[in-house]
Formats: structure tokens, sequence, C-alpha cells
């Protein structure tokens, strides 16, 4: 992409006018216009007004990363040009320090800074990518995704002045948001000589929100573009549900249909009302050609940003609904408890909280918890997805690791265990539940601890971070106290035969038995022939090795029929249904032989029952006492 110079002196802006600021090193208020209908090559201007620093030199910066994210994205690499001037458009000395940084000479004079912005969605970012779903996407008459950290800055020490952003638009389109605006559709105009004279450029309106502090604005994504919404009530909560789908596959109407369900379920789950006035779920699609690497969902305290294939939205049912369902609960956590590393969060040099078991953990547990509770899901179906979390805690992540630890050095320490907080966390949190309700003889579980944490300390009041568990011994019972120090501060394995015994689940962490299957093979996705590929044979069973897979076949059918990337997982178990001992069976696959090239063959062999191993099998004990019966049904029905 080139770099442009812009004209240091814009003349068009938006006629807004604000109180004199007295001296002192603080700004009254940050005051920023964005022009969305001028781009240039993927790049927009970002112009903030103020009226007085009481510095003589300034740091401005922007963020190095972003609640929710436990990723440094840097976001400063996508601004350039940044320049300052006085109040009669002179130009101020400015240097660039790092990549989020800049050094703002004879601040005292200072009252304008321009800079460009790139978005992240096609830039060049090298190893250390943006997640899509913090990132930003400026695409000219058609998208602007504003997670706001990639686009808006703030000076050092000076995060808890009010921000006002004004947003130049199309006429035609629609800013999604949690925030409520102050204005919006505003006639676009300039000043001169102190009197608004219209443009004529009667195409561009303007849309105004403020914030009272930068931690809310960077709490709240805008995506622009022409509007497909949909707006629902739960229980007098306003749900804003906004979708781009460029191709038009994914509807604000289908979500919400799939939605609805589930958030009035969360409504009976969090005690009948939601701690939130209005909260919008925002969802970019993606064309699967074009699709980052990882997909997925972004929490905020009043909306939740989604980066998701643009598929057959049939394909995405349960998906939307899972997802869905764990960025609503945070409206919980941290919104409501929160420690003070995130309450005074250091979007440059941030101290990470030991509680992520709680923050992800407890949310990852609540959104599938609620769907059995509320006969979303049946129960086998839970279980079935705490198996799929066992077996990924135990083979894909280091069991044994000090959760506390992972929390608090996720950044630098443990990237790679990141993931873990969505598996064993939730995990963590199914552990707690069961043993408060068999201490409580099921008259108390998680969900009243966290209903009980959250009337403790609120949006505005953080706990330390040490004292947490110390406090959750005070609410409930001193055995939770041994729990936190085995499981979550040494990292033992937990405790599932006998936790999961209590409410009359049997656990067996390895079951052999005979079944048909397609070879018990490792797979993966080549993203460069966008198949699935053998990714392993390690694993392979009798039946695996009789067809003769090897690691690196790409997978074009089975039994003559083309493999659906999406709808995977129905088409393999359609498959496997129709299977009958002695039947043939055959995989087509793309094989590069010794020569080099790729030669396509067919892999065949009869069918019969081979041998497997299953591990962290689970299944409801038909023999449970009556107590257990008693606690199973306090933990699954409502």
């Amino acid at each position: 992409m080139k770099y442009k110079c812009l004209v240091a002196v814009l003349m068009a802006f938006i006629s807004i006018y604000s109180w004199a600021l007295p001296d002192g090193d603080k700004v009254n208020k940050y005051t920023y216009t964005v022009d969305l209908t001028k781009v240039k090559d993927d790049r927009v201007t970002v112009e903030l007004t103020i009226q007085q620093l009481g510095l003589n030199e300034a740091i401005f910066n922007l963020p190095k990363i972003i609640p929710g994210t436990y990723k440094e994205a840097d976001y400063g690499r996508f601004v350039s040009n940044l320049k300052a001037f006085d109040k009669k458009g002179k130009p101020l000395e400015v240097i660039r320090e790092d990549d989020n940084t800049w050094k703002i000479a004879k601040a005292k004079k200072l009252r304008k800074i321009t800079y460009e912005v790139d978005d992240t969605y096609d830039a060049d970012m090298g190893a250390n990518q943006v997640y899509p779903m913090a990132g930003t996407n400026i695409e000219d008459k058609a998208n602007f995704v504003l997670n706001t950290g990639g686009v808006f800055g703030y000076f050092e020490g000076m995060k808890e002045s009010e921000f006002e952003l004004n947003f130049i638009r199309p006429k035609e389109f629609y800013g999604s948001t949690g925030l409520i605006p102050e204005a919006t559709g505003i006639k676009y105009q300039y000043n001169l000589k102190k009197e608004n004279i219209t443009t004529g450029e009667e195409d561009k309106l303007v849309d105004r929100f403020v914030t009272s502090d930068y931690n809310l604005l960077i709490d709240s994504p805008i995506m622009y573009n022409k509007p497909d919404t949909t707006l629902i009530d739960v229980g007098g909560t306003e749900v804003l549900i906004s979708v781009y789908s460029p191709k038009g596959m994914v509807t604000s109407k289908f979500i919400a249909e799939n939605i609805d369900e589930i958030l009035n379920a969360q409504k009976s789950y969090l005690g009948g009302t939601l701690p939130v006035d209005k909260y919008a779920f925002i969802f970019y699609c993606e064309d699967p050609a074009k699709l980052a690497p990882i997909q997925g969902a972004l929490e905020h305290s009043y909306s939740s940003f989604y980066y998701f294939p643009e598929v057959p939205q049939e394909n995405l049912r349960q998906t939307v609904k899972d997802v869905a369902a764990h960025e609503f609960f945070h409206i919980v956590t941290p919104l409501n408890i929160h420690s003070e590393e995130i309450q005074y969060f250091d979007f440059n040099d941030p101290q990470m909280s030991k509680h992520l078991w709680m923050y992800e953990g407890v949310t990852e547990y609540s959104a599938h918890h609620v769907q059995v509770k509320y006969d979303l899901i049946s129960e086998e179906q839970f279980l079935a997805t705490m198996r799929e979390k066992m077996q990924t805690a135990s083979f894909s992540f280091n069991d044994t690791l000090s959760f506390t630890d992972l929390s608090e050095y996720t950044l630098h320490k443990y990237p790679d265990q990141y993931g873990n907080v969505y598996q064993k966390g939730a995990l963590i949190a199914m552990m707690m539940d069961i043993q408060l309700r068999h201490l409580s003889d099921g008259a108390y579980g998680i969900q009243d601890l966290m209903r009980d944490l959250a009337k403790k300390y609120g949006k505005n009041t953080p706990f330390k971070d040490e004292d947490l568990f110390d406090e959750i011994v005070a609410l409930t019972y001193p055995e939770m106290g041994e729990f936190f120090d085995t499981y979550l501060i040494n990292g033992n394995v937990l405790p599932y035969k006998e936790v999961l015994k209590l409410v009359g689940v049997n656990y067996d962490f390895e079951r052999s038995y005979k079944d048909f299957s397609f070879g018990n093979i490792s797979l993966g996705y080549d993203q460069e022939a966008q198949k699935l590929i053998v990714a392993g044979t390690e694993d392979m069973n009798d039946f695996g090795e009789k067809l003769g897979y090897k690691a690196g076949d790409l997978l074009l059918k089975v039994n003559g029929n083309d493999i659906p990337l999406q709808g995977l997982r129905q088409f393999i178990d359609g498959i496997k249904a129709g299977m009958k001992e002695g039947d043939m069976f055959s995989v087509t696959v793309l094989r590069t032989n010794d020569s080099g090239e790729k030669e396509e063959m067919t892999l065949s062999h009869e069918i019969f029952k081979a041998g497997q191993k299953e591990y962290n099998a689970l299944s409801f004990d038909e023999n449970a006492t009556e107590q257990q019966v008693k606690i199973r049904k306090s933990w699954l029905k409502p």
C-alpha cells in the first residue's frame, strides 16, 4: 500500500464547540472526528482537537493491548503521518518513540493532532497478527469495522477524561454499537467565520457518541455499513443484532431467531433480570476464501463483536448459540466482577489478573450449562461437550500447570496455554458447581456464587487479585479453599471421578471398545487447497491401516460423495450411521507420489468394527442413589 500525506490543515469539519479548559496536566475533553466518506488506500484520517494541555511535553499513545484479548496487538503499527498543530495551524515537533508512542514538544500550545489509520483486515501484519474480532476494516462504500483501540489514542496519564466521537458517514450507512448515541443523522457542515454554512453534500450525515473515559471507549466497537439489523426485547433490555454479510447469506433475523431463546434462558439463569439496558451483537461475515485463520468473538460490557465465515446460515445455528451465549455472559464477569488489574487496565504495560478461570472459564461453562438447564440441549449433549473439553485439556495443553500462573503470565510466558481457559477453565467451574451443590445439599451453586460476588462488588468496585479465593471461601465453605490450593494454585489434575460421582455420573479416563470408524486418523485443514488433510496417523486403528492412509493425504470424497467443510460433523455421523459390516468403504485422496506430483487415488476396504479407545468417558449411572439424583437435579434442572 502506498503512504500519502494529507493536507495538514483540513477545511471541512463538523461544527463542534467545547468549553474552555483550565490549565493543568489534564485534557478536559477529547474531540475526535473521522470522515468515513474519504478513504485512501484503505486508510481514513483521524482528527483530534483539544483546548489546552498544561504540559511542556505530552506522550500520545495507541494501545499495545486491549482487555479480553490476552495478546499484544500494537495498534500503533497501523498509524502513519501523525502531526501536531497549535491553534494557528503551525506544526509542532513530534517524535515517534516506538510502535505505539509519540512524544509531542511544546504541548502547552497543542490544539490538534491528525493521523492516518490503516485497517488490520488486509494489512501485512507479519508474525504479530491482530485477532480479526479485535481488528479494523476500512472498505470504502461497503463496511467499516471500528474496534476503537485500533483508531483512537490517548495522552499518557489522561484516560479518565470524556471522549467525543464524530463520524461523518454516507447517508445510507448505520453505526451499530452498544453505545447510546448523543445524536445521529446530524447534517454535515463546515465552519466559516463562526457561521454554519451547509456544503450541499446531502449524502453525508454525522453521528456523535460520547464516553466518560478511555476504558469505556475501548469497550465499545462500532460497525458502519448499510444496515441489516433486528431489535429484540429481553426482559426490558434492548438487544440489537447487526449483521454485515456481503452476499446476504447470513441475516440479522436468523441470528435473532437463534439467540432469542437462549437470551431469555440466560435472563432466568441470572435471576430474572439483566444488568444492562442495551446490548449489541455485531456480526461481520467474511468470504471463506479470505477468512483469517482465527475466527470467533470478543466480549465487551455492552456488546460483542463476531468474525464468522459467510456460509449458509443454517450451518452456523449451534455455533451462534454457543458463542453468543458465552459472550453475553460476560455481562456478569468481568463487567460486574473484576480485579483491580482490569478496573485500572494499563493499555501499554498491562498487569494480568490471576483469575482467568473465572473471567473465561465460568463464562464458558455457564454458556453450556444454561442450555441444558433450560432444555435447549439434552443432558447427554451437555456431557458430550464437557467430555470434549476434558480431552482437549488432557491432550492439547499442560494439564498440571498452575492455573493462576497461566492467567498471570499468559502474555509472555504461557501464550501457547491460553486456550486452556476455555477447556480446563470451564471444567474448574463445573467441579466447583457440583461441589457447592453437594456441600449445600443442592441449595447453592456457582450461579448463586457469581450473583453474590456481583452484589458484593459490582462494575465500579474491583476486588484485590490476591483476596478473591478467601472472599469465596468466606461466602461458601472451607472445603473450597482446599480446592483452590490443590487444583488452581498447584495445578493438579481435576478430580473428575470423585466429583462427578456426587451427581451420579460415571467417569473413566480410558475405555476400550469396538465400533465403526473412518480409521481414527487425525484431521487437519489445508488452507491453500481448502481441503481436509490427514494430519497424523499415530492413533490410527486397524480399519485405518487396512485402508492405507498416509499423513499428508488430502481427502476428496467418501463413498463417492464430496466432503463438505460446512456441516462436516453431520456428514460424518450420517456415513457412520449407514455403515454395515461387510460393505465396501472408500475414501478418495490426493497424495503426493515419489516424483513429487499430486496423484488422485481411492482407498477402499470391507467395513468392520475396529478396536478403539475412548478417553474421558462419561455416562449417567443408572443405579445412582436418591441423594446423587437429588444433587444432579439441582445441577441440571432449573
